[in-house]
């Protein structure tokens, strides 16, 4: 920045005064003290300061960290998104913190103003860096190399070879120079013996750069960020989730009363629901039978299902398994959970059939414990409901409770207890299917009362006190959970993510290096070539460099060892060992040197 215009007559008139002995002017009385008039950044002047800070790369790099810092307490409380049910339930356990929590948007972070603030000024920093450097790359690779310095001799890396007298000359050499430098990937640029402005002779030479595509990858993996944000962004706009829990012999077909959870993006429309239809035609379970530390373990869960693609498609038979979805249309079908579903028929105390039809269980342990919970809000006189377990093969334990001692089907009972009065259904609040709130219902059965509690196998029907009605068990059917996911952006960030590695990888293990080389002739009446190698940057194998560089150099002309001359030339013309700090000027030995 200039020096304002007071300070600088100031500081002329008293460098003056100075060097003719005479005091400052201020000290001498005859100049008034005058106070330096600063600039006005002005508005635009404030927008140009705040534009430069926003798109430079630190400011970039502390958006991203701050991304990924906003994004943590997605992970730690639950999602309205994932979980709108488990959000309410734990605001309800915690009074106190909660409404202050939801206030700042820590249920919805991933759609709240604070995350997608970041995350817009990131998307603008990003831009704002890649248009000039990419801009700058362009010309960088538009211009000539470096002019060749005077000295090669001053470079870290720097070596000269005197050739045979029948070797070529040095127009020739020059020639030969540059192709060895292109067969090693350097853009050439060949310059003749010239005369520059002092008058001094400027020897032929050849000025090479390569490792252009370091910056080129680095510029690739900043633009494959920014597009992996862009399809981010659109495709949580365009996306929906939603799960399904389908019986066995049951069908789902793509649509949204079919949902038992959807989750749609900003901008969904149904119209983009692509149709198909899923069957669950049987489920098969393998357990370990043979490991006596692991014996009952999950090993494999195969879902056989029948699948229509579109409104005429043909039925295929599929197998669904878990990590390995179905893809129909786009929307991607997995496998999450599965499990056992007991059929019951609930007649009230009028005689009329209430319920009847399988109910999900929630299996809680690895031998398929399941907790049932059955709503019967239909029941007349009063509604019923039931809570309990079904245990897949039921055995009497050590304390005369039943407990189950295999997944597998081999014994299955349905222990349960009863209430009747209001289950609160019918005040339109939603209630979490596997919880039954009893605090306003009255027992019917249960291990503390008289009645105790009902145990039912497979066939038997069970009569509730006070002529409730009765509870029959029919059977015992499969069950699968699904995860339908549709994203059509999904493979274009598997693309840009794996760009921007790619990008990444080229950034990193290239080198930007200059090289140059200059031909003269020798008083011998010899071509003596002579070249040098600098680094743009840290590189530890600019040496490798050196000596690949020469070895080419040797195999294309006859180079004269220095040993084989009657007076030998100077050192500065031969390979030296660069490494050690005498050999560059103003250089202190050390204990390595000879």
């Amino acid at each position: 920045m200039r020096e304002p215009s007071a300070h600088r007559d100031n500081a002329r008139e008293d460098a003056v005064r100075r060097a003719t002995g005479e005091p400052p002017a201020e000290e001498a009385g005859t100049r008034p003290r005058r106070e330096a008039t600063l600039p006005q950044l002005g508005f635009v002047g404030m927008l140009r300061w705040a534009w430069t800070q926003l798109t430079s790369m630190r400011t970039a790099l502390f958006l991203l960290l701050l991304l990924a810092v906003a994004a943590v307490p997605g992970s730690i409380f639950p999602q309205r998104v994932q979980d709108a049910f488990a959000v309410e339930t734990w605001i309800e356990d915690n009074p106190t913190v909660g409404p202050v929590l939801d206030f700042f948007q820590l249920f919805d972070v991933y759609s709240s103003v604070w995350f997608s603030a970041i995350y817009l000024l990131l998307f603008i920093s990003l831009i704002g860096c890649i248009v000039p450097r990419a801009r700058k790359h362009w010309q960088q690779m538009r211009t000539r190399p470096p002019r060749t310095p005077r000295r090669l001799e001053r470079l870290p890396e720097y070596g000269a070879l005197e050739l045979e007298a029948d070797g070529p000359d040095a127009e020739q050499a020059l020639q030969d120079a540059a192709g060895v430098l292109r067969r090693r990937r350097y853009r050439v640029d060949v310059r003749p013996a010239a005369t520059d402005s002092r008058g001094r002779d400027v020897p032929a030479s050849v000025g090479a750069e390569r490792g252009y595509l370091k910056e080129t990858g680095n510029l690739v993996f900043h633009i494959a960020l920014v597009g992996v944000l862009i399809c981010v962004a659109l495709g949580s706009v365009f996306s929906y989730r939603g799960q399904k829990v389908l019986m066995e012999d049951e069908g789902f077909v793509n649509a949204l009363v079919a949902y038992d959870n959807f989750y749609p993006g900003t901008y969904f429309d149904e119209e983009d629901l692509h149709p198909f239809s899923v069957q669950l035609d049987g489920f098969e379970r393998v357990f370990d039978r043979e490991s006596a530390t692991h014996f009952g373990q999950a090993l494999d869960f195969t879902a056989d299902v029948t699948v229509r693609d579109g409104v005429e498609g043909e039925p295929q038979q599929e197998q669904l398994k878990v990590n390995d979805p179905l893809t129909i249309g786009g929307t991607r079908v997995f496998l999450v959970g599965n499990g056992y579903a007991p059929e019951v028929t609930v007649r009230d105390g009028d005689g009329e059939v209430a319920f009847s039809g399988p109910v999900v269980t929630r299996p809680d342990d690895q031998v398929y414990t399941s907790m049932m919970v059955l709503k019967v809000p239909d029941a007349q006189p009063e509604q019923l409901g039931f809570v309990g377990l079904l245990l897949p093969t039921a055995h009497d334990g050590d304390t005369g409770a039943a407990i189950s001692v295999d997944p597998e089907l081999g014994n299955p009972e349905l222990q349960l207890n009863s209430y009747h009065g209001d289950l609160g259904l019918d005040e339109g609040e939603p209630q979490n299917v596997y919880v039954l709130d009893t605090d306003d219902l009255t027992a019917l059965n249960s291990r503390e009362l008289e009645a105790g509690g009902i145990e039912l196998s497979p066939g038997e029907t069970y009569d509730l006190p006070e002529d409730m009605g009765s509870i029959s068990y029919e059977g015992t059917i499969d069950y699968i959970a699904m995860d339908i996911h549709y994203n059509p952006a999904q493979l274009y960030v598997l693309g840009f993510s794996l760009l921007a590695l790619s990008g990444l990888v080229v950034s990193l293990f290239l080198r930007r290096r200059r090289a140059w080389v200059t031909v003269t002739t020798t008083e011998q009446g010899r071509t003596l070539v002579s070249y040098g190698l600098l680094a743009r940057g840290e590189d530890f194998r600019l040496r490798d460099e050196n000596i690949a560089l020469r070895r080419q150099m040797e195999k294309i002309w006859p180079v004269r060892a220095p040993e084989a001359e009657d007076d030998e030339p100077d050192a500065s013309l031969h390979d030296r060992p660069t490494d050690r700090p005498t050999d560059r000027p103003n250089a202190r030995p050390t204990d390595r040197d000879d």
